[in-house]
């Protein structure tokens, strides 16, 4: 009798097993070497170095994937720790203004001389095209002003970095911080640079959000 047969179409493809498992072992061993130190001694010696720093903290402690610090150049790290406050206060000051401004709360008056109010002004990217070239310039030269003289060690008197008080010699605005003991000025350090990080990671998600199209406050 015929025999009848299926089309090629019709049958199920087998599936490469082999391929696949090699293909995921190769794609999480790079993942791992991703985060591997650099060399195991120069990786101990900056934990030494560093594994009593302020922000390596349990139960991840000191924390450097990518080996940034893996020499253990005390001048490097202290460089980092800088830019890694200054980033953290300015994200928590970008996460505040983003949901202020989001929940719908404006300046009154105008932004300009040509009429156009605050609450004309967008929130997040679209302002950027919303306010006028002249506008954005006064606000990167007022950037670049505090960054160039005021947020910086002017007077070479900090404490630790991050320490911008610039203090004179009769005293002057420190909220108090003198006042406190040395375990409760680390203690808030740490608080400030914990906080830090959280912010970075939360004004780059409400960025997303919005770019998603996402709604950045509960309904």
């Amino acid at each position: 009798p015929h025999r009848r047969t299926h089309p090629q179409s019709f049958r199920k493809p087998k599936v490469p097993h082999t391929k696949m498992k090699s293909a995921v072992f190769a794609t999480l061993l790079a993942s791992a070497a991703a985060f591997a130190p650099v060399s195991q001694k120069a990786s101990s010696s900056a934990l030494k170095a560093f594994e009593d720093e302020l922000g390596a903290q349990p139960p991840i402690g000191f924390f450097d994937p990518l080996g940034l610090v893996a020499d253990g150049d005390q001048e490097k790290f202290e460089r980092l720790r800088y830019v890694e406050i200054k980033h953290g206060r300015i994200s928590m000051l970008a996460v505040v203004g983003y949901l202020v401004q989001e929940a719908g709360y404006r300046l009154g008056g105008n932004i300009d001389l040509s009429g156009t109010k605050f609450s004309d002004i967008p929130n997040g990217f679209g302002a950027l095209t919303a306010i006028s070239p002249v506008g954005l310039a006064q606000i990167f030269a007022f950037i670049g002003i505090l960054e160039t003289t005021i947020m910086k060690d002017v007077t070479g008197t900090n404490e630790f970095v991050g320490d911008f008080r610039n203090m004179n010699p009769e005293g002057g605005l420190d909220f108090g911080w003198d006042t406190f003991d040395e375990e409760t000025k680390l203690e808030k350090r740490a608080i400030e640079l914990n906080n830090g990080r959280a912010a970075q990671m939360g004004i780059l998600a409400l960025m997303v959000h919005e770019q998603l199209g996402v709604s950045l406050l509960p309904q």
